[in-house]
C-alpha cells in the first residue's frame, strides 16, 4: 500500500505523530517541573546559617534548608541550628506559618531528604561543623545502624526533636 504525501491517510499519520510527540513532551515537562519543585536551591558561597552566621556551602554533608511558601530559602550549617530556628522562629524574626518544606542532608547518601520524614540520631560520636549534631538519615534501618556504629543515644523523629534535645 502506497501513501502519497498530502493524502488523507498521510495527514492522519502526521496528526497522530504530532499528538504523540506533544503528549510525550507534556509528560516529560511535567516530570521535570515536579523534580525541580522538589529540589531546593543549593547554597552559594555567600549564604550564611540563619542561626550562627557560618558560611554553609563548605559543609555540604550537613546543610539543612527551610523553604518558604514564597520560594525563599534559609540555610543552616546542620540540623542542630535548623531545629533551633524551627522550634523558635520568632527569635529569628520569622513566621513558622510560612514554611512549606524542610530539607536535611542524609548522612549516608549525602543528598537532600525531607526533614519531616527523616530520623535523627542524637548523642553519637559523629561531629558536625559545630560539634555534636543530630545526624539525619532517611530510613529507620540506617538510623539503627548509625546508632550502633557511632555510639548514639537515641533515634528521634522530626516531631520528637525539641529544643531541650538539641545538642549544645
Amino acid at each position: 500500500m502506497t501513501i502519497e504525501a498530502g493524502s488523507r491517510q498521510d495527514e492522519g499519520m502526521t496528526h497522530s505523530r504530532v499528538r504523540a510527540v506533544a503528549l510525550i513532551w507534556a509528560i516529560a515537562s511535567g516530570l521535570c517541573a515536579t523534580a525541580l519543585a522538589d529540589a531546593p536551591r543549593s547554597p552559594t558561597p555567600s549564604d550564611r546559617c540563619k542561626v550562627c552566621g557560618m558560611f554553609v556551602e563548605k559543609y555540604k554533608n550537613w546543610i539543612a534548608i527551610v523553604v518558604f511558601e514564597d520560594g525563599s530559602q534559609l540555610f543552616f550549617d546542620g540540623p542542630k541550628d535548623m531545629f533551633k530556628f524551627i522550634r523558635n522562629p520568632k527569635k529569628f524574626k520569622e513566621s513558622p506559618s510560612g514554611i512549606s518544606e524542610i530539607f536535611v542532608t542524609d548522612y549516608y547518601a549525602t543528598r537532600f531528604i525531607d526533614a519531616r520524614k527523616a530520623f535523627f540520631v542524637s548523642g553519637s560520636d559523629v561531629m558536625g561543623p559545630m560539634g555534636h549534631e543530630l545526624v539525619p538519615v532517611e530510613n529507620a534501618d540506617d538510623a539503627r545502624t548509625l546508632l550502633e556504629d557511632h555510639a548514639g543515644k537515641a533515634i528521634l523523629s522530626f516531631d520528637e526533636v525539641t529544643l531541650e534535645k538539641v545538642p549544645r
